[in-house]
Order: structure tokens, then sequence, then C-alpha cells
């Protein structure tokens, strides 16, 4: 699947409060891997070491991922989030000068919210 194009435009879906909600409702369907990445994101975004061009695309990518009309609906079985892991996987990649040792772990720790320790250590 193809990332969506222009990211950074839908930052206007990003909140802090929209991503925990999304996370709480949605994270055990969409799994680990796409939450961790989320988080990851999340993390990299609060450095005061990224840049502003890198957080744009960051919180662009989280408001799709917040955003509940988007281009695959994330209540269809098996496809739901396969556009938010695009647009993630491309943040992530745009960003991945930002993704440190520190915003793992910050990551890592926030997983154990949502999820176990078990289905943690596959990542």
């Amino acid at each position: 699947m193809k990332a969506p194009s222009n990211i950074p435009s839908y930052q206007k879906h990003y909140s802090e409060a929209g991503l925990w909600d999304k996370i709480a409702s949605a994270g055990k369907k969409a799994g680990v891997s796409l939450i961790y990445k989320a988080l990851q994101l999340y993390y990299a975004a609060t450095d005061s070491n990224t840049s502003w061009e890198k957080k744009a695309i960051i919180y662009g990518a989280l408001g799709y991922l917040i955003l509940p009309a988007d281009l695959i609906p994330d209540f269809i079985p098996v496809v739901g989030f396969t556009d938010d892991a695009a647009a993630l996987t491309a943040a992530y990649e745009a960003s991945s000068s930002s993704i440190t040792p520190a915003v793992e772990r910050n990551a890592k720790n926030r997983l154990s919210s949502w999820f176990s320790s078990s289905e943690i250590s596959k990542l």
C-alpha cells in the first residue's frame, strides 16, 4: 500500500488526547508493531532535537492515524490499518535519524500500557 500523499497536511487532525484515545480504542486491533511505530514517532516529535520539518511529517502521520475516515476505514477487518501503516512507515523513514535509543525505550515502556510483555518482546 502506498502512503497517503501530502502526509504533513493531516497534522491538523493530530492531538495528543486523540492519539491516546485512538491507541486505547483500536490499539489491540491495529497491533503491537503499528502502535510501536506510532509511539516511536510520538516520542521523536516531542524531542527538542527533532527538526520542525520532521515534526510536521510525524504529526501528519499521527493525524492520519487518528482521522476516523481515511482512505481505508479502520473497522474493515485485516486491511483497515494498512493505509495507516503506510503513512506511519513513510514518516518513520523520513525521520529515522530522530528515532534514538531513548525514543525506542520510551515507546516500548509505553507499550506496556496496552500490550503484554510477550507481545512486546516480539518486536
